[in-house]
């Protein structure tokens, strides 16, 4: 028998197949699948770099489920790849993991500080912004590289109108169907690390970093 999810009850396993629906169309890389203490986190990246050079923000679609106590796991598999088992509590497994580099960056889990929050419709506005943006800077037949160094651009670009946070965390709050009518969502900081809290689902991230030189400061004893 293949192996098994298994949730507290049919419709966190309906939800499940859900979120990995929309993870398979939006995302890249696999879906995190970590379980303990009756909780299942889902973990999906919409949005990471890929490779040195690459200034793609890493960010994160999470959302928690309330699965079987006793189920405990931590894998990465093909999104597309979970399904819907005989069982209404249960959704099948593939037989094989893969890998992800994102996957091997955790969030922290504590130690968020609040921060001022963000109008779900403010997220849907400037996320459908940013994908008429992208599809208008991408050249009729361009390759991998530019493709992705325009979305690099669109998606990192810092917004105002979301605290400074960068352009790609409406994209996968909207794109994971986190933004559901009117909603104020909740923002914390911990570090690098930004947190979008929705009722539906949780965007996290991080980056990009900067790179280059920094200023030089001023080393010695001051002057008199």
């Amino acid at each position: 028998m293949s192996p098994r999810l298994l949730f507290a009850d049919p419709a966190s396993a309906a939800d499940a197949l859900t979120f990995a629906g929309r993870a398979a169309r939006f995302t890249i890389e696999g879906l995190r699948l970590q379980a303990s203490g009756g909780v299942l986190a889902m973990t999906a990246a919409p949005l990471a770099p890929r490779g040195l050079g690459d200034s793609t923000p890493t960010v994160l679609a999470m959302r928690t489920l309330a699965a079987d106590p006793e189920l405990v796991c931590d894998v990465v598999v093909e999104a597309s790849a979970l399904s819907a088992a005989d069982d209404p509590l249960a959704l099948t497994l593939p037989d094989t993991a893969v890998s992800a580099a994102w996957a091997g960056i955790s969030p922290p889990r504590a130690g968020w500080e609040p921060q001022p929050g963000v109008e779900a419709s403010t997220l849907a506005a400037r996320a459908q912004g940013g994908i008429a943006r992208v599809s208008e800077s991408v050249p009729t037949d361009a390759g991998e590289d530019v493709v992705r160094a325009v979305r690099a651009a669109v998606w990192g670009a810092p917004e105002d109108d979301l605290g400074g946070l960068p352009l790609g965390v409406a994209f996968a709050a909207l794109s994971m169907g986190f933004i559901n009518g009117a909603e104020t969502a909740r923002v914390y900081a911990n570090g690098p690390w930004r947190r979008v809290s929705l009722e539906r689902g949780h965007v996290v991230v991080r980056g990009p970093l900067v790179s280059g030189l920094t200023p030089v400061r001023r080393t010695g004893s001051a002057p008199a």
